[in-house]
């Protein structure tokens, strides 16, 4: 058996000297490990990073099998992001997200199609916060978990929306949240349907302190499994330039 597609590099583990086992987001196949041969050698290091996207192929004798991988190049990403520490912080993040959160061999097209976005806008600066924070409520929602930004839970009214609930995950307006406020988690512009807001420093901060909230608690909670260290690298990172932002 075997097939042919787009993927993305979620992650490598080191399998012997220079091979590794390589778990790859795929539109049709998902999150699918695979054994790539000779990718930690010199040669095949340049191709076999996470976040590159690659054209793939996997053959295997059965379809419940390990299988091989091969592949081609098609963005080094990975490469491309080491300039830009934003970036690649954002990369490893977005990549360990998928890779522990997605079921393994189960399609989800969408989340593929929203990462390949992100790493295809590397260097030209698609990979933005605030993309990334929509890419992971995006996740979220394909997994069972989304959250319901349409509308105040409360009021039922759809403007002024400023909190989101923690245990629900609905939407509060800011008049309705009265003195509950500091029990909520603050909804940034940017997370807000149809919005294409960039947003500030602090937005991205509340924007990944929401959906990280619902990733740790669903996603990786109910597997007994805290978020990944890269998610919260990033976390810290952004944490700290909203604070050298709010400082200025």
């Amino acid at each position: 058996m075997e097939w042919d597609e787009p993927g993305i590099i979620l992650s490598l583990r080191p399998y012997g000297e220079a091979d590794a086992i390589a778990n790859v987001l795929t539109p049709e196949h998902g999150a699918h490990r695979g054994l790539a041969r000779g990718a930690l050698s010199r040669r095949g290091a340049a191709t076999w990073q996470p976040g590159n996207a690659i054209q793939v192929r996997w053959v295997g004798r059965l379809a419940d099998q390990l299988g091989t991988y091969g592949a081609e190049l098609v963005h080094p990403a990975a490469a491309l992001a080491m300039e830009n520490r934003l970036a690649l912080a954002q990369l490893a993040a977005a990549c360990a997200v998928a890779d522990g959160a997605l079921p393994e061999r189960e399609a989800h097209p969408a989340v593929f199609e929203g990462l390949l976005r992100l790493v295809a806008g590397i260097p030209a600066g698609a990979l933005g916060p605030a993309a990334l924070i929509r890419w992971e409520a995006l996740l979220l929602a394909e997994l069972g978990y989304g959250l319901d930004l349409s509308r105040c839970a409360v009021s039922g009214e759809t403007q002024g929306l400023a909190w989101v609930s923690p245990r629900t995950g609905r939407a509060v307006s800011d008049a309705a949240a009265g003195i509950w406020k500091e029990k909520l988690l603050r909804l940034p512009p940017l997370l807000l349907p149809d919005s294409g807001e960039e947003g500030t420093r602090a937005d991205w901060r509340d924007g990944l302190r929401l959906t990280g909230h619902f990733l740790a608690r669903d996603a990786f909670g109910i597997h007994h499994r805290p978020l990944p260290q890269p998610r919260l690298a990033l976390y810290d990172l952004i944490e700290k330039l909203a604070g050298e932002n709010d400082g200025g």
